[in-house]
């Protein structure tokens, strides 16, 4: 049998909506909603009439039947720490996303509270797969230099994930007994080591960690950073720095990538440094990931918009394949993750898991 899943990734002004039977693609759409009136709405969750009402006429015009659906998978949000995997959205998980319990407002909250309530009203199940507060660290990768401040997992988890997965299955290998370093080189950048099947170590993409990315100042020299912080009193302007306002932006007041590429390959200095230097990080962040892994990594993987430029790949390659042969995966595999996840289950090839609202981990388990 093949089981029909709807996907539905909500972001800040659309929404991503996917709908496949096995592996294969029915469709894909992008509901696009006007900025203006998103504003309107004082909280991410309060948005929820507006979108379901978008996505039911984007539906309608395709011609899906929701009737025809098997199940329902939204894109996670507003969730404490969890171990990678598929969840039933129970009780629990659709209450959190509706709060925002981890305290991070984020469009991706809807994703739990649509795929519910389509999933109620036609009595099928719902998920959310590999959300973006995937946390599998091992312990020593939460540590740092000062007590009391601890290293936590921001990732693109679902691809990352993903990528590693479908690389797993094309070599006839089984991702649970294999170790890579993933890459998701796109609008945000994130480096990880995968061990076993678990995502032991990453750099925090919101936390100003890893590689600097279009939007991203990535790591900076932590003194440097405080006395920036004090000649810079606006709290709210530093702490753009590692999400919207730093990498590339920051050195070329854009975050257009290709741009910043085609300007190199032209001649500009600046851009052609800032792209030498995007590069020079990825290449150093995978080395060290390498290193987590003991030098033991049976590949090095690299998904994301950014792998569709041949010469990062080859760059990358050439500086790397001396750990492990490299693969690009070019592009992004969420709603297809999505998918895959909730067929997994469905088929009883992997357990659903329950969220039980608990943070997988927490400092109070140091027990030092």
């Amino acid at each position: 049998m093949e089981y029909r899943i709807l996907t539905i990734n909500p972001g800040s002004t659309s929404t991503k909506l996917g709908c496949f039977e096995g592996e294969k693609e029915l469709f894909t759409m992008n509901v696009s909603h006007d900025a203006e009136e998103l504003k309107q709405f004082p909280t991410i969750s309060d948005q929820l009439p507006y979108r379901k009402e978008m996505i039911l006429n984007a539906l309608k015009e395709a011609d899906i039947d929701l009737g025809t659906i098997d199940a329902f998978v939204g894109r996670g949000g507003g969730l404490f720490a969890v171990e990678g995997g598929t969840y039933k959205i129970n009780d629990i998980l659709y209450d959190h996303a509706v709060r925002g319990a981890n305290g991070v407002q984020h469009p991706a909250q809807l994703g739990p509270q649509l795929a519910k309530g389509f999933a109620d009203q036609y009595n099928k199940p719902a998920f959310v797969v590999n959300p973006p507060d995937t946390d599998e660290y091992c312990l020593e990768a939460r540590m740092t230099g000062v007590k009391g401040i601890y290293r936590t997992s921001h990732l693109h988890s679902l691809n990352l994930k993903e990528t590693a997965i479908r690389h797993s299955n094309s070599k006839g290998w089984k991702y649970e007994e294999k170790n890579y370093v993933v890459c998701h080189i796109g609008g945000g950048i994130s480096v990880s080591a995968h061990r076993a099947g678990k995502m032991i170590d990453g750099y925090d993409i919101v936390g100003g960690e890893g590689p600097m990315a279009p939007t991203r100042c990535g790591a900076l020299p932590a003194a440097e950073l405080i006395r920036y912080c004090f000649e810079h009193k606006d709290m709210k302007e530093v702490l753009a720095l590692t999400t919207k306002s730093g990498g590339f932006v920051s050195h070329l007041g854009t975050s257009d990538a290709l741009e910043v590429s085609n300007r190199a390959n032209a001649g500009d200095k600046e851009a052609k440094l800032v792209w030498d230097t995007l590069i020079y990080q990825l290449i150093r962040c995978i080395g060290a990931m390498a290193g987590v892994l003991h030098g033991k990594v049976d590949g090095i993987l690299l998904g994301g918009g950014m792998v569709h430029n041949k010469e990062l790949v080859s760059r990358i390659t050439e500086a790397c394949e001396w750990i492990a042969p490299v693969s690009a995966y070019p592009g992004e595999f969420e709603l297809e993750a999505m998918a895959a996840g909730a067929i997994r289950v469905l088929e009883g090839k992997e357990e659903v898991k329950e969220y039980t609202g608990k943070p997988v981990w927490t400092p109070d388990e140091l027990n030092l």
